[in-house]
């Protein structure tokens, strides 16, 4: 592909790198420095010039040291005078901070949307935003991804004829109801509360999933909290087997190994939206790659060709 430079931030240089390989082109070099007062510079280490610039960096731990490189990053490609700046941003870590429930509280996900475009980034490549409303945020095109076809696609080895999709809470049951139809099977919500970022209460859940193989999707596992409690409601319910399925498995605080322990957890299926270090890994756990998904994407945005007709088709068999 001509005219096309791809660079990544220190976040996730392993997607960037799976993605240039689809795309067939180079990853281009990047550094990043520390000054002795602990400011970052950035340097893109290869020409920008009226070139169309993607720059790949998910918000994960340390999330402000990873934005500010992000905004240094799209600073430097406009001074370099690129033609066009796309931020692809596989996980929105702000995207939480979408509404004002209480009182003098910041919206995070608009002022860190302000602020990207701001510093130069003329178009957004997301991946599974916590909520619709987060478009609204940007002031430039947004394309939104999901990995529902890459998730469908690893479920159909096995058999799903007595399968429910459970989704933790309501929030979520819209991208749950369109990964059952994706593959043909029904669809349940958690009744959840939530009182703290890690204390949750579910009081019920909605739809049938007695005697059924269960799968728990949700958009994130951060500390597991909820998906904790929705197993503790499941058990009630008797179903015949439990899986779960997340777009982003941060896992933190040692998630990932309190859902691996539960015995009648089965699988827990995440994307390389974030990286998920080795020393964390369970025998339980799989991780698809949504790098050729990205890279479409990225190749589409390229061409001046629909992204939206990325899911016309129904997922691979």
């Amino acid at each position: 592909m001509r005219d096309i430079a791809v660079f990544s931030g220190s976040a996730h240089p392993e997607l960037a790198a799976e993605v240039c390989a689809h795309l067939g082109v180079p990853l281009s070099p990047t550094r990043v420095s520390r000054f002795a007062n602990d400011c970052l510079e950035v340097q893109l280490q290869a020409n920008c010039r009226e070139r169309d610039v993607f720059l790949v960096q998910p918000l994960v731990k340390p999330v402000q040291e990873h934005l500010v490189e992000l905004l240094l990053m799209c600073d430097a490609a406009r001074g370099a005078s690129a033609r066009r700046i796309t931020v692809v941003m596989p996980h929105y870590s702000y995207a939480r901070s979408d509404k004002k429930d209480a009182p003098r509280i910041s919206l995070g996900g608009r002022l860190v949307a302000d602020l990207m475009v701001s510093a130069g980034a003329s178009r957004v490549l997301a991946m599974t935003l916590h909520s619709p409303q987060v478009h609204g945020f940007f002031s430039v095109p947004v394309d939104h991804l999901h990995a529902l076809r890459e998730l469908a696609a690893h479920f159909q080895q096995y058999d799903l004829t007595r399968t429910t999709v459970v989704s933790p809470d309501l929030g979520n049951a819209k991208e749950a109801a369109a990964f059952a139809r994706l593959i043909g099977a029904q669809v349940a919500a958690g009744a959840k509360q939530r009182f703290a970022d890690d204390r949750v209460s579910i009081s019920d859940v909605i739809g049938e999933v007695t005697d059924r193989d269960v799968i728990v999707l949700d958009d994130e596992i951060a500390k597991g909290s909820t998906v904790l409690e929705l197993l503790d409601r499941l058990r009630e319910l008797k179903p015949r087997s439990i899986r779960v399925a997340c777009t982003h498995g941060l896992f933190a605080a040692g998630a990932l190994k309190r859902i691996g322990e539960q015995p009648d957890v089965l699988e827990i299926v995440c994307t390389n939206t974030v990286p998920v270090p080795e020393e964390e890994r369970t025998d339980k756990l799989r991780i698809l790659s949504i790098a050729p998904a990205l890279a479409e994407a990225v190749r589409r945005i390229h061409n001046g060709e629909s992204v939206s007709a990325l899911f016309d088709a129904r997922p691979s068999e």
